[in-house]
This record gives structure tokens, C-alpha cells and sequence, in this order.
């Protein structure tokens, strides 16, 4: 999927990816990161989510990366917070003290430009990318953060049924991507209430990558 595909779905209001309050599963495992407050997380492909006040309001640092800047602006609105804005090479930077968002493709973040990550929280990037896709980004996300821990929140159903995004991914691939340099634990698995986009039965799984 390129870049117009993402520009596309904001630009047409098609973000029914967008939650309106804090992620369950975030707000209940989170814990298990066993972070201290003040921890700085990680979260790719963020867009406006609502996580990110949450995660602030709870005493963390965030940095997102986002490749749309419509809903970049839209997050620091419906934050409350005007932020400082300076272009770089391959990013615009939006950031306040305590969140940091850069507008670009999450390929061309490098770890001088992301800077020190205690933890990832990646509940909307993988399960967004297709198949050919999803190796070349768990590489490159497990590059630039240093091998962070993570809280990851996949979707499993049959993927047949329905085009991604968002993909189904199941556990086995989860281990091919990660297991080289992670212990990975299953916290919870549930029915997702009316299936994926309302129309296929899925299971949502919460991974601990630690």
C-alpha cells in the first residue's frame, strides 16, 4: 500500500481504524511493560488516536510517527496542545513538551531522528501493512528503537473474507518476526464484538514482547 492509499482514507474520512476513546487492551496491559512514569513510547503509524492522551495522561512520554499530517494537526487540536513545528530532511516534527509526532513515512525514521524509545506500543501499524510489507517493517522498527519491548494488538480471522487493511495476522507469524530477539508472551485473546469491520468474525490478540 502506498502513501496514497493512507492520504486517501483520511481525506475521505474513511478512519473507522479511529477509536473516540483509549484502547481496552492498552489501558489493561499496558502495565505489563513494567515501565516507570516518564518512559518515552513509541508508536508508529499513531494518527489522532486517542491512546496518545492516555498514554500522556498516565505520566509517559509519547513519539508517534504518522504519515498524514491532516490528522497529526487534528491530534494536537483535540489535545489542547499547540505545538512547535520544524521541518527536516525526510519529516515534519510537531512536538510539545511531552509528545513528539513526525509526519512522514515510518521507513525513513532513523534512531537520530526517533531518538531513545523505552517501549513501543503498536496497536494500528502492523496489522495495517500487507503481507510483503510486514518483514521489512518489523526489521526496521526492531532497528531504530534498539530492540524495545513491546505491547502489540493483532487481529486473527480468515483472511479470504475480507481485504486488509486492517490484516489478519496470526501468532506463528508473529514468532517468524520477532522470536530471534524477544520473549513473547500471549496476554489475552478476545472475540472482536461484530467482527471486523462489522462483517467478518475475527479474534483480537494482546502480545507482550519483551
Amino acid at each position: 500500500m502506498d502513501a496514497s492509499f493512507w492520504h486517501q482514507r483520511w481525506a475521505s474520512r474513511d478512519i473507522g481504524f479511529h477509536e473516540s476513546e483509549a484502547n481496552q487492551l492498552l489501558v489493561t496491559h499496558f502495565h505489563a511493560l513494567e515501565l516507570e512514569q516518564g518512559a518515552r513510547v513509541f508508536i508508529p503509524l499513531c494518527g489522532k488516536s486517542r491512546d496518545i492522551a492516555w498514554l500522556l495522561a498516565q505520566g509517559y512520554n509519547v513519539v508517534g510517527a504518522e504519515l498524514n499530517e491532516g490528522a497529526v494537526r487534528e491530534l494536537f487540536e483535540e489535545l489542547g496542545i499547540e505545538p512547535v513545528v520544524s521541518v527536516g530532511d525526510n519529516h515534519i516534527r510537531y512536538y510539545e513538551r511531552g509528545i513528539d509526532v513526525l509526519v512522514g513515512d515510518v521507513f525513513d525514521t532513523s534512531t537520530a531522528v526517533l531518538g531513545d524509545v523505552d517501549a513501543i506500543y503498536d496497536r494500528a501499524a502492523l496489522v495495517a501493512l500487507p503481507s510483503v510489507m510486514r518483514k521489512q517493517y518489523t526489521e526496521h522498527i526492531q532497528r531504530v528503537t534498539s530492540r524495545a519491548p513491546q505491547l502489540l494488538i493483532c487481529y486473527e480471522y480468515d483472511q479470504s473474507l475480507m481485504k486488509g487493511p486492517p490484516f489478519s495476522i496470526v501468532g506463528d507469524e508473529i514468532r517468524t518476526h520477532y522470536a530471534a530477539n524477544y520473549e513473547i508472551t500471549q496476554l489475552e485473546h478476545r472475540e472482536v464484538l461484530g467482527g471486523v469491520k462489522g462483517a467478518v468474525d475475527a479474534t483480537e490478540f494482546v502480545w507482550l514482547l519483551a
